[in-house]
Parts: C-alpha cells; structure tokens; sequence
C-alpha cells in the first residue's frame, strides 16, 4: 500500500474566540485576521514538510485548494504543482484538486497541469473535483450545473491533451472557436486521473467508468465500501476490472516517539473537523448542487456531522490517527485490510501542529511506518 503526505496549509492564526464569533470560518470570517508575516513564513515551512516527505520515501505529495477560509491557504493547487515539482525529486505529486465547475477556462488549465507535469519530469496525478459549495459561491456559478459544468470541463481538458489542435469547441457551457495549446503533458496520453468523493454514488459511478483512482475522504468505513461498491459498478458497466490500485481512501494521521506526544499532536486535527466545517448547509452543499440521490446518501453517510464529534470519537472512529510507528502501522494494515485499498492519503498536518511536531512525524513515517507497508 503506498502513502501520500498531505497538509491542507492552514491559517489559524487569529484567536479562537474570535473564529466562534461568526457562523462559519468559511466566506463570512472577515480577512482582516489573515497575518501577512506569518502566512509568508507558514509558506516556507509547508514546502519544506512537503521536500521533507519526498525525501522520506512517501509515494506522493497530495495538494488541495479551497477559497475564503484559513482551514486551506493553498489558493493555487497548480502554481504549488509547479514549485514542488522543482524542489522535489521523485515522489509523485497528486492534485485533489481542481475545481472543474468553477473554472472559466479549461483550456488554460490544461496547459498549467500540463506545465506542471513537465516542470516535474511526468510526475502529476491530475486529481480532479467538484468542489463544495463555499467554491460556488466563491466563484459566483451556478450550483444547478454543478455536475454538468464538471463533466464538460473534463471532457474539454482531455480533448487538449489528446487531440490535435488547432479545433473548435462548442458546448453548454464552454465556447472556444480556437483551441490549440502549445503545452502538452510529458506522460502519454496524459496524467493519470484522480477523483476523491464523500457521498455522491454519480461521482463513484462516473469514476468507475473510466477506471481513474477514486478516493472517500473522511468517512466511515462502511460508507466507503458502498461508495466502491458503485465504483465496481460502473466499472462493469464497461468491463474494467478494478484492483487496488484503482481505490485509495484519506484519513488523519500523525505518530510520535510516543503515544502520549503523537495523542496530543493528534488533537490539532479535531480544529480541521469541528470549527472548519462549522457553516450553514447552503454554504456546503446549495440547492440544486446535489442530487436527489446524492443528497439522500449524503444523510446516510454523515448522521452525525465530524463537527459534533468528540476527540475520542474521532479516533475511534478511525477519522484520526495517532500513535506510536508500530501502532499507527497496525491501523494503517487494518484499513487496507478492511477496504482493500492501495493507495492511503495522510492529512498528516493541521491546525497549529508545529514544525518540530510535523517534521518527527514525516520522519518516523519514513523510517518506520512506509517500509512496514509495502508488501501490502
């Protein structure tokens, strides 16, 4: 099983009381906490945890992006691509990802991935997402055609890397009487395709159709095996054969050099799964984004949202992982047992997590925890 280092490259730094004074961190916490300083030196150490972990011996380097809250200050997943793609070596660099439905031009962003995987030496997975809804009204688009926009982004970016140009294009939502990008992946066809999901069967389906790694973010693991179930089926559906490597799965973890440091680092993480995701549910999911099956799944797989659950919930769980390197192994094993996954990603760094704290942790992941995996 192959392990991925992620870190969302928070902000929190601003007062707490502060935080709760408002509905939600995400669109309505007034920027005027965002620290310039702070955020110039939080970027230089972020790079360095992520040069850290390829060094380490992680399979990869998961990046995100998200809008107008300080739980993710990574506003560019493709910029960051770019600049870990210079000051790393070897491990791959994963975007979960780009925003399909809030991108105005495809044919740009297929040129930046494409720049990315080059800068790289061919080492992008090109994750792509639909975003939650604080990106649609970021944005100012349209929930309703929130799946349409994603599919026909997909369908534009792929035609970019895998046809000729110069062509034209002519759909719903997109226009473009002249496409012929002069920037072109290194791998061939093109990057492979990532997509991550939490409770819609549309999106595992459509993944599984197409045979890209498809992967449930911080969810029971009864959900996501229902979820790869309707992978399966649409893999079927056009006679792929899923494997392993076809199904990854994210969760938090952090290890220590002993259980009582990595349970106190572990804490950081309840920030990512209370105060983050504290909002108004137009805010997360707006009317007409999901649907009717979606948002009756959605209810199912969350009864209980993360943000009610306590600390111990969360580890019980298996939301959060934290412990010594043997003892986060043997967590580690019993997920892929239990889902038959190949790929784990690790939210590996949260909150106010310090550098110390994050650099042991990726150390000791490499030393102790990656080689005890890999037969897996």
């Amino acid at each position: 099983m192959k392990l991925y280092y992620f870190s969302e490259m928070p902000h929190h730094e601003f007062p707490d009381e502060e935080g709760d004074k408002y509905p939600s961190l995400r669109l309505e916490f007034p920027n005027r906490f965002f620290d310039r300083e702070k955020a110039a030196a939080n970027y230089q150490r972020y790079l360095t945890e992520y040069e850290f972990a390829d060094q380490a011996g992680f399979e990869g380097l998961m990046i995100n992006e998200h809008h107008s809250t300080p739980s993710c200050v990574n506003v560019g997943v493709n910029m960051t691509a770019a600049v870990l793609g210079r000051i790393t070596r070897r491990a791959k660099i994963l975007l979960l990802g780009n925003i399909l439905p809030v991108e105005e031009n495809p044919v740009r962003l297929a040129e930046q991935l494409a720049m990315a995987d080059l800068i790289s030496g061919g080492r992008v997975l090109s994750g792509f997402v639909r975003g939650i809804g604080v990106e649609t009204w970021w944005s100012n688009t349209n929930p309703v055609h929130n799946r349409e926009r994603f599919e026909e982004c997909h369908d534009l970016i792929l035609k970019c890397w895998t046809s000729p140009g110069p062509f034209r294009w002519e759909g719903k939502h997109y226009h473009f009487r002249h496409v012929n990008p002069w920037c072109l992946p290194l791998q061939k066809p093109h990057p492979p395709i990532w997509t991550p999901g939490t409770a819609s069967p549309e999106t595992a389906i459509w993944a599984g159709r197409r045979g890209y790694t498809y992967v449930p973010f911080l969810v029971p693991a009864e959900i996501a095996r229902e979820l790869f179930d309707y992978y399966r089926q649409g893999a079927a559906e056009v006679g792929r054969t899923v494997t392993p490597d076809n199904l990854g799965f994210l969760i938090c973890a952090v290890t220590a050099d002993t259980k009582e440091k990595a349970l106190e680092a572990g804490r950081h993480f309840v920030w990512r799964m209370g105060p983050t995701l504290r909002a108004p549910a137009e805010f997360m999911a707006p009317v007409g984004m999901r649907s009717r099956a979606g948002a009756q799944f959605a209810l199912r797989a969350r009864p209980r949202s993360l943000a009610s659950m306590s600390y111990q919930e969360l580890l019980d769980g298996q939301f959060i992982v934290a412990g010594t390197p043997d003892e986060v192994t043997e967590r580690f094993a019993r997920v892929q047992r239990e889902l038959g996954i190949g790929h784990l990603l690790l939210e590996a760094q949260e909150s106010r997590m310090d550098h110390p704290t994050t650099m042991r942790s990726i150390e000791l992941m490499g030393a102790k925890v990656i080689p005890a995996l890999a037969g897996l």
